[in-house]
């Protein structure tokens, strides 16, 4: 059992987190589906009100801080009527990674909206994580609590921990749904925040089994598209450190126009349209996000200084002038133990360094 002895802290809109440099809200984005005009209206609330740019967070949601404490009247107004905070109960809740294959889409939809429509799960902790992925599996790389695998139309799999059991897609949000009610009903203290911290013989895990391996997971960079036909790619587009900077903003509207399909990943990426041109893309590579294969992307880092109070070192401006690791390896540069934002995957962890040639002797390099 955790130790913990506090409520999780997971902001929102009406719940920010107060930083060193100003106060941080979290805006949900289910499956991380949006588009360009939203973007552009965020990255405009950004520029407004806080810091110059929208960070993307590992749950595929968007970030905005160096806001004024108490938040501007105007700037929770502009967040309603954007659609962005749906539910005032169940804001901190609407917490769904999902692959980006368009054929999930429906699924994304009828869960948050059935999510918000439970009164019951307004009190789930803001650290539980719905999962939704295809045969393929990328979104199941997540730290989920359920999640739900479609193999084809009629057939697929709930995960949930190391257990799993058969269930059809019609099923699937009726089945999430009722693995998070029964958690709530199972837990014995708030600071029980996910299923990884219930006892592998809770009576949650009554009817699934234990699975050997680890669910089908893709590396590829891009969604599928329909299930058991042929795979459609999907680009994806690294956005540098995970900060969406009003320049690649304008450039995703002049390159992709103004109400192009977006899916924010948890790999701090965006996936464009499937009928994206090689040209566009070229474009936007050029503008300054990163392909599949650029080796920067293997390098992340936490906000540290000077915006968070938990340290002093300079994380991010050290991130970009570290040279990314050699082969599939990933660094993540934090500035303490806590070590926010790290990576689900393997990975080399650098605590508080002072400058680059500090990470150099943590990784071995000199």
């Amino acid at each position: 059992m955790p130790s913990r002895q506090i409520h999780d802290r997971c902001p929102g809109v009406l719940r920010p987190f107060a930083a060193d440099d100003g106060a941080i809200v979290r805006l949900r984005l289910p499956g991380g589906r949006t588009d360009t005009t939203e973007l552009v209206d965020i990255s405009a609330l950004a520029e407004e009100f806080g810091a110059p740019f929208v960070q993307l967070t590992s749950r595929g949601n968007l970030q905005l801080r160096g806001l004024p404490e108490p938040l501007p009247e105007p700037f929770v107004r502009t967040v309603e009527r954007l659609g962005l905070l749906p539910s005032a109960t169940h804001e901190r809740v609407r917490n769904i990674v999902a692959d980006p294959s368009p054929e999930l889409d429906w699924l994304v939809s009828e869960l948050d909206d059935r999510l918000q429509r439970d009164d019951a799960l307004a009190t789930l902790p803001g650290r539980w994580l719905f999962a939704l992925s295809d045969e393929t599996g990328p979104s199941l790389d997540a730290p989920y609590d359920v999640a739900f695998q479609q193999f084809s139309p009629t057939s697929g799999r709930l995960l949930a921990g190391r257990q799993s059991r058969p269930c059809s897609p019609a099923e699937a949000v009726s089945a999430l749904l009722g693995v998070a009610n029964r958690f709530l009903t199972l837990r014995d203290s708030d600071a029980v925040w996910n299923v990884r911290d219930l006892p592998s013989d809770s009576p949650l895990f009554v009817g699934f089994e234990t699975f050997d391996s680890a669910p089908t997971v893709s590396r590829r960079a891009a969604g599928s598209g329909p299930i058991g036909a042929n795979v459609v790619e999907l680009t994806e587009l690294g956005v540098p450190l995970g900060f969406l900077t009003p320049t690649l903003v304008a450039a995703l509207v002049a390159t992709l126009g103004s109400s192009a399909r977006i899916v924010v990943t948890p790999h701090r990426s965006l996936v464009l349209p499937a009928d994206t041109s090689p040209e566009a893309i070229d474009e936007l590579i050029g503008a300054g996000f990163h392909c599949a294969t650029d080796p920067r992307r293997r390098v992340t880092a936490c906000i540290g200084a000077p915006f968070c109070r938990r340290t002093d070192s300079p994380t991010v401006e050290i991130a970009r002038t570290t040279p990314a690791p050699e082969a599939d390896g990933r660094l993540h540069i934090v500035g303490c133990e806590r070590a926010c934002g790290r990576p689900t995957s393997t990975h080399t962890l650098v605590v508080a360094p002072r400058n680059a040639d500090d990470v150099a002797d943590a990784r071995g390099d000199r």
